[in-house]
């Protein structure tokens, strides 16, 4: 259930046995945009060649399909309803004050204490304010942007303190000062998080080596009625453009490690903060998705499907990991927290709540008993309203639609893995749905969830 029972190490390793650290976080990249998971059409060989060299885990979820709560699950180890960020932060939310509170510990702010060189080079999204800076949450250096969008090209950003507008490829310019950042800390113990905006829309403009990779390309997509087949075609390719630019940057990256000789001393962690639909389900986007069917925009479709819950996550551990490794058991970015200190050798403080468990020991190979039930959630209220609450199993996946009637969902993943037959009013599943909603039940109030407090009790849902 919870992680806060996760080993804790005894003695931290000393400075000059550390291990680096390097957080890749990308921004609407689903699993299914990259040749690790098996699309043969999409260029990653930088991507693809982490998952040779380290493990893929092939069930890597988040508990909310959007930027904002899952980067701060991520960050903290709690879920977004704990922390009090459920929706992404627009604007007007972090003009008021909304943003990742204070006095919750990051993982970075734990690696500084242990003497750690910490760095966020770009996209942060948790708060603009001053008591919400990255440099006030656990970074000695920012580079980048506070709020959620940014231009593809020619990007404002966080300078020494300052905005500019700097001139080139935003993948670019955050990887250059990432280079930058390794190079002056090559002596010690670092951890830098490098969190891009691609492949977020607009999708372009990219160099031109990056558009260069779909040239050409008539992409495979998803087989729904009434799509657009020349429009989702088109961002198909776009979209794959953006996820390249992403992946040659990563070749940079790893490339300098390399010449630095600190391959086999660095960490490389790679995953996104949410997944991504272009057609699935008649979808565009994530958790917040749209109807595009008929080639228009239509009503948002609140929605904790596979394809938006879904993210890729490799990591190469040298030393530690199999090259090539595949790891069934399901993960969230909720353990992230957990697995990297338990990766780094570094104990969880005592009185810190954990909601997530240490994966390391799956890196390691060690086969010990692990959750197979993973839970999320997400209170849509920007553009739309909802409140979804989600148990999902290896099968199973059941989404309670709190405030509404007649929405609740029940899938048979094994049978129905794109979630097209909802069999919540199946009168032939009540026992499994029973069982799910029990564990859904739990889990809820293990967190305090605040639905269960506002929300009545309906026998007809």
């Amino acid at each position: 259930m919870s992680g806060r029972a996760a080993a804790r190490a005894t003695a931290a390793p000393s400075t000059s046995s550390r291990l680096n650290i390097i957080s890749i976080v990308t921004d609407d990249q689903a699993p299914w945009a990259m040749g690790a998971s098996g699309n043969q059409e999409i260029r990653t060989p930088n991507m693809d060649r982490l998952a040779r060299e380290g493990a893929r885990f092939v069930n890597a979820f988040v508990s909310t399909p959007v930027c904002s709560p899952s980067r701060a699950s991520f960050l903290t180890g709690l879920y977004s309803t704990q922390l009090g960020i459920t929706d992404w932060i627009s604007p007007q939310e972090a003009d008021a004050g909304l943003g990742l509170p204070p006095g919750v510990v990051t993982w970075p702010e734990i690696l500084r204490q242990h003497g750690y060189a910490t760095a966020l080079v770009g996209k942060w999204h948790l708060g603009t304010k001053p008591q919400f800076h990255p440099r006030m949450r656990g970074f000695d250096h920012f580079f980048g942007f506070l709020e959620g969008g940014n231009r593809p090209m020619n990007p404002t950003l966080e300078v020494r303190g300052s905005n500019q507008t700097l001139k080139g490829s935003l993948p670019d310019l955050l990887t250059d000062d990432a280079l930058r950042f390794v190079e002056a800390h090559r002596s010690q113990p670092f951890a830098l998080l490098l969190h891009f905006r691609a492949p977020h829309m607009p999708f372009g403009p990219v160099p031109e080596q990056d558009q260069a990779s779909v040239k050409g390309l008539d992409p495979s997509i998803p087989s729904v009625p009434g799509l657009d087949v020349e429009q989702v075609k088109e961002a198909t390719r776009e979209y794959y453009a953006s996820v390249h630019s992403i992946d040659r940057n990563l070749g940079r990256l790893l490339e300098k490690l390399e010449q630095l000789g600190l391959d086999d001393k660095t960490i490389v962690l790679f995953t996104s903060d949410h997944g991504y639909n272009l057609g699935h389900h008649g979808l565009w986007s994530k958790g917040n998705a749209f109807s595009i069917t008929g080639g228009v925009r239509g009503p948002t479709r609140p929605n904790m499907f596979e394809e938006s819950i879904r993210v890729p996550l490799l990591i190469r551990w040298p030393g530690v990991v199999e090259p090539g490794t595949a790891i069934e058991r399901m993960v969230t970015q909720v353990d992230t927290l957990a697995s990297v200190l338990g990766m780094l050798g570094i104990p969880l403080p005592e009185a810190l709540r954990q909601e997530g468990r240490d994966f390391s020991q799956l890196l390691r190979g060690e086969l010990s008993d692990w959750p197979t039930t993973v839970f999320g959630q997400y209170d849509l209220h920007n553009s739309g309203l909802a409140y979804m609450r989600m148990a999902r199993t290896a099968q199973w996946k059941l989404v309670r639609h709190y405030y509404a009637n007649f929405l609740d969902e029940l899938y048979h993943l094994e049978k129905d893995p794109t979630e097209m037959t909802n069999l919540y009013r199946n009168p032939e599943y009540q026992q499994i749905r029973q069982e799910l909603e029990g564990q859904l039940l739990e889990w809820q109030r293990s967190i305090g969830d605040p639905v269960l407090s506002r929300s009545p009790q309906r026998p007809w849902h």
